[in-house]
């Protein structure tokens, strides 16, 4: 079995997998999130599926990945004075890590 999962991470390029997460999301709502239940959110690739996120997720961080879910979010429109202009899109994914696993940004940057 782990030869299977470990084949499923070698399905993609590695070069790929190391682009496919853009930056983690810090704010109320995914601290929210990630206590309530184990996942964590990421900004990532407007392309990006599902199972490049999971390979992408389990290959830098090497951690086992229970499911992923992808939001797509638009950009709001903004104006200052007379210029119009609007915020990019973006994809948000929520990673749902499996029981015991954890992930801590905050300890690595040390």
């Amino acid at each position: 079995m782990s030869a299977a999962s470990n084949n499923s991470a070698k399905k993609f390029d590695e070069g790929r997998l190391m682009q496919v997460l853009v930056a983690p999301i810090v704010s109320e709502k995914a601290t929210m999130v990630a206590d309530k239940s184990n996942a964590v959110t990421f900004k990532v690739l407007q392309d990006a599926t599902k199972p490049e996120i999971k390979a992408a997720v389990e290959l830098m961080f090497s951690v086992q990945v229970k499911g992923v879910s992808v939001a797509n979010i638009k950009g709001k429109q903004k104006r200052f004075g007379r210029s119009q202009g609007r915020r990019d899109n973006i994809r948000k994914a929520y990673v749902t890590l499996q029981p015991g696993q954890e992930l801590n940004f905050s300890g690595e940057t040390a």
